[in-house]
């Protein structure tokens, strides 16, 4: 079948506009601000960093590991949103699935209540965030049963435990100081990333390593297990090595923006209409598009307003049509 060709590969004209593009966006992040710097200043910039106290400051403290975490984050939410949408055969499922926003979202409110936030709010979330899906999967094992339908049940009550116990420390919580901040963190933000949080970049580009090796595989998963089986997949192997990949990526993204919702929806179906449902490109187009996506959202962010929109209200606000439109042509969930 074509669907099941591994070693079909995409022109390489597609290849090269799937690099340039988020470059182009992330480029395009370093002119933009209230403080303008022309590109002549942004390349000196770049390669001569003594060139200049203030462009310097704010192109390489400010804007370029900004940039660099939205489009690196909205890589990683985009192509888990596949990932998960093949996985699972359900085009309306997303990145945070098997609970990894609550459970990240847990582990930052933890963090600012019992610990004072700062530094170790970003592991909290991270060891959160992978037990929200290790109870994900736990809860399938406990049915005995592996089914998809299982798993995104036991995502969906692990995602309600985690969401009760933050709701728990929001009401302990000082409504003066410490309230606030978790609810900030829930909007999501690239406010107070630095180049110290671009170490998240490595378990992002790992996770999405796996996808990016095991796309052509997603394609025979889409086709059930009954299929994948009869055509020699092992089925249990790739799915968890699958949802490892799409979670180690997800839960870094969470660990530095805080919880970005509709990414992982919008922009594999955006993918789709592109390049068709086959993950061999699907895949590669899903990592370019959220790159470049979130870049642009995050140049919004920052320039639409006097004071700094959350990164997840613009994301809400293009996703929440956009998912009126996938119900209606999807039927209600299923692929067609």
């Amino acid at each position: 079948m074509k669907i099941l060709n591994k070693n079909k590969r995409m022109p390489l004209w597609l290849n090269i506009l799937l690099i340039v593009v988020p470059l182009f966006c992330v480029i395009i992040s370093l002119l933009a601000g209230r403080y303008f710097i022309s590109p002549l200043e942004v390349w000196k910039t770049l390669f001569s960093p003594s060139f200049g106290e203030a462009p310097t400051t704010v192109v390489m403290e400010l804007r370029l590991p900004r940039s660099l975490a939205a489009a690196f984050v909205g890589a990683s939410l985009a192509v888990s949103g596949a990932a998960y949408q093949g996985v699972f055969r359900n085009p309306l499922v997303n990145s945070s699935l098997l609970g990894v926003s609550q459970g990240a979202g847990f582990g930052a409110s933890l963090a600012i209540v019992a610990l004072g936030g700062g530094a170790v709010l970003y592991p909290c979330s991270f060891i959160f965030a992978v037990m929200a899906v290790g109870l994900s999967i736990l809860a399938g094992r406990i049915a005995k049963s592996n089914t998809n339908v299982t798993l995104i049940l036991g995502g969906t009550i692990v995602s309600a435990f985690f969401g009760a116990l933050t709701s728990i420390l929001k009401y302990m919580a000082d409504p003066y100081s410490q309230l606030p901040s978790i609810t900030f963190w829930f909007m999501g933000s690239f406010a107070s990333v630095g180049s110290i949080h671009l170490v998240a970049i490595i378990p992002m580009v790992i996770g999405m390593g796996l996808i990016f090796l095991c796309r052509w595989k997603i394609n025979v998963l889409s086709m059930g297990d009954r299929e994948a089986a009869t055509l020699g997949l092992n089925t249990g192997f790739y799915k968890l090595l699958l949802i490892g990949g799409a979670t180690l990526c997800t839960t870094a993204a969470v660990c530095i923006s805080g919880v970005i919702g509709w990414v992982g929806l919008v922009i594999p179906h955006i993918g789709r209409m592109l390049v068709g449902n086959d993950n061999n490109r699907l895949i590669p187009v899903s990592i370019s598009l959220g790159a470049a996506f979130m870049v642009i959202i995050d140049i919004l962010a920052r320039n639409l307003t006097a004071s700094e929109l959350p990164i997840g209200i613009l994301t809400a606000l293009v996703g929440t049509p956009f998912f009126v439109y996938l119900l209606k042509k999807t039927k209600g969930g299923v692929w067609r």
